[in-house]
């Protein structure tokens, strides 16, 4: 069946020739607001270097002014094994990285039967483009089946899941929840309808490209151990506003850095809603526990996909990262809507890493369980020191302000010319510099999720599901 053209733009990859040329073309493209926000950082962090360069002094009499009391001491002797840990863990994970290799797509009498499902709620004609990418795959039609369902949507979103069943007839079977239930409850309904050998799910504001889905469900034919596969998240609207050019940035350092260094120790830790496989039998042996998994005696309606990748990692299996399955999704433009979805990721993690501690120190599969064990750690220390060190930081804005704006703006300039470094090598330098903004907005206006999510963590809610905003 010819499938229409879509309205989609899939954010280009390759890298234009040409440092010059890159240079010209950003300034062409981004907008006056943009080149103001990059350019204002620069002046920041070049700024902060000449003032850590200036209060050296300073700097000495401050550490020795912790030096001096038992508290100080504690402080900077716990501060500095966790330097030495995190430095440790980076080199680790560089070298795991360089380990990792994307497994090539198998041939199509070798692929698998495959269910797609893509659970819709209030995203209107976004998830007919999701459908029509997910039709158009190069996939054998034979061997695919593709299922939408709409949770309960307030808006014309059913209107265009049978505008797509129009267009792609028996490829597409549709249902609809008679109320909104949560992601999870219509994900559950596609499992139980799927009867492929292999779950794929699609967020309803995603695309695909058209060798995603043979690329995403080859490693489970490679390896037997396979129990689930991440997709490779990329940012859809990064050319609309700001913030998305920011995560974009943020997400291949998280997606092709770190899910391919964890993928090296067959131990990705979360599996993303926008893109991730799974296989059936790994599915329905954790399905009912998934189904009905609470927290604090409240059901757990956020964090679906780090608890299936949780429940399948328990029963030994590996799970594994595809980079060259690639999805592009839709993140949030403003503020508000990033720091929603920041906390609700927050909470997801407090849960997952305490179910997670129940088991990850114990038997729970055959071959080596190290790397496992070291994600789990790194991540853990995230979470106990975010009020030490929201602490630490409150207290150093107060007693020395110069002192703190200096110092973070560079370790910041420091720190985050790694993303930099990396984007740029696997995209746009033009682009790349945005992990410098990034950096800052996450340092002072994102600082406060870790210990908020923490401190919230029973809170049930999406946050984020609501009508959408019109443009």
């Amino acid at each position: 069946m010819k499938i229409k053209n879509t309205t989609y733009t899939i954010p280009q990859e390759k890298k234009a020739p040409g440092f010059i040329y890159k240079i010209k073309t950003f300034f062409e493209t981004a907008n006056a607001w943009g080149v103001f926000v990059m350019g204002s950082t620069f002046v920041l962090m070049l700024g902060a270097a000449y003032l850590v360069y200036i209060l050296q002094n300073d700097f000495t009499q401050f550490n020795l002014e912790r030096m001096t009391s038992t508290l100080g001491a504690t402080f900077m002797i716990t501060a500095g094994g966790l330097f030495l840990f995190k430095a440790s863990f980076f080199l680790y994970t560089l070298y795991r990285y360089f380990r990792y290799k994307p497994i090539t797509s198998v041939t199509d009498e070798e692929l698998p039967t495959c269910t797609v499902i893509v659970p819709a709620y209030n995203e209107g004609k976004q998830v007919w483009d999701t459908l029509m990418s997910l039709a158009k795959s190069d996939f054998p039609k034979e061997k695919l089946q593709l299922l939408a369902i709409d949770d309960g949507s307030q808006d014309d979103t059913w209107h265009w899941i049978q505008e797509a069943k129009k267009e792609l007839g028996d490829c597409l079977a549709i249902y609809k929840q008679p109320k909104n239930k949560g992601k999870r409850h219509a994900l559950y309904r596609g499992f139980n309808e799927g009867t492929g050998e292999i779950f794929v799910t699609v967020d309803s504001d995603s695309v695909v490209d058209e060798d995603t889905l043979r690329n995403l469900v080859s490693p489970f034919i490679t390896n037997e151990q396979c129990g689930a596969v991440a997709g490779n998240i990329r940012v859809l609207n990064n050319e609309r506003a700001l913030l998305p050019k920011m995560l974009d940035v943020s997400f291949v350092l998280s997606f092709e850095f770190v899910r391919s260094a964890e993928s090296s120790l067959n131990s990705v830790l979360c599996t993303p809603g926008a893109l991730a496989a799974y296989r059936s039998k790994a599915v329905f042996a954790c399905l009912p526990d998934w189904i009905n998994q609470t927290f604090m005696g409240q059901p757990s309606d956020i964090g679906e996909d780090r608890a299936m990748t949780n429940m399948i990692l328990k029963q030994g299996y590996h799970v594994l990262f595809q980079r060259n399955a690639y999805a592009y999704t839709n993140v949030p433009e403003q503020y508000r809507g990033l720091y929603k979805m920041f906390i609700r990721w927050g909470r997801s993690n407090v849960r997952e890493n305490i179910e997670m501690s129940k088991y990850v120190f114990k038997n729970f599969r055959k071959d080596s369980k190290v790397g496992a064990r070291l994600l789990f750690i790194s991540q853990s220390l995230k979470i106990i020191m975010s009020y030490p060190f929201l602490l630490f930081m409150l207290f150093f804005i107060v007693t020395h302000p110069l002192l703190f704006v200096s110092s973070t703006l560079f370790s910041i300039l420091v720190l985050s010319t790694f993303p930099v470094i990396f984007y740029a090598k696997r995209y746009e330098l033009s682009e790349s510099f945005w992990a410098y903004s990034y950096s800052i907005l996450y340092t002072f206006g994102l600082f406060w999720i870790t210990p908020y999510a923490i401190a919230t963590a029973n809170r049930r809610g999406w946050l984020t599901r609501g009508l959408p905003e019109k443009k």
